[in-house]
């Protein structure tokens, strides 16, 4: 079975909406400071170091790996705050 590409299917500024559950998250989330993600993943490799100094390495792996995901919240929340949660309602 081959998928076929034919035109253009790139999704332009305002040709699709988020819903209003996206909306919603999004109103209460922007409040949050950007650096609070950035915090959390500081403090998640922190937290990681000292497990694996005291050999705790299943602890240190599961915490070590809550960095990537603070990160990306974080970019998530500082797009939301620049660029509005959707195309087409900005003016």
């Amino acid at each position: 079975m081959a998928f076929e590409f034919t035109g253009d299917k790139r999704v332009h500024a305002g040709e699709a909406t988020e819903g209003q559950t996206t909306a919603y998250i999004e109103s209460y989330t922007s409040q949050v400071p950007s650096g609070i993600f950035l915090t959390a993943a500081i403090a998640s490799i922190s937290a990681s170091l000292v497990f694996k100094a005291i050999r705790k390495d299943h602890a240190a792996l599961f915490v070590g790996q809550w960095v990537a995901p603070f990160l990306i919240l974080g970019l998530y929340n500082k797009m939301v705050k620049q660029h509005g949660s959707d195309a087409d309602t900005r003016s």
